[in-house]
């Protein structure tokens, strides 16, 4: 099998699953994260976790709050 038919064949079997999907009542949906092999993502995350500690009092106060005004009841952890 040449690449081209290989390609083609892969494309037809994609189209015909995203068609399969769409019946069924499911939409595609792109969604972008960070790119974790960037050189700044590593700094990002240190500098977030600096953030945090140093105001881990208010960080619990915050988590404390969300807490008691969420409503879990029927939830299984």
């Amino acid at each position: 099998m040449n690449v081209i038919s290989h390609q083609n064949r892969a494309a037809a079997v994609q189209r015909q699953l995203r068609d399969q999907r769409r019946a069924s009542g499911m939409r595609p949906v792109q969604i972008w994260v960070p790119d974790t092999r960037r050189p700044e993502f590593a700094e990002e995350c240190r500098r977030q976790a600096h953030n945090v500690a140093a105001h881990a009092t208010r960080e619990r106060q915050v988590m404390d709050w969300v807490e008691s005004v969420s409503d879990i009841t029927g939830w299984d952890a």
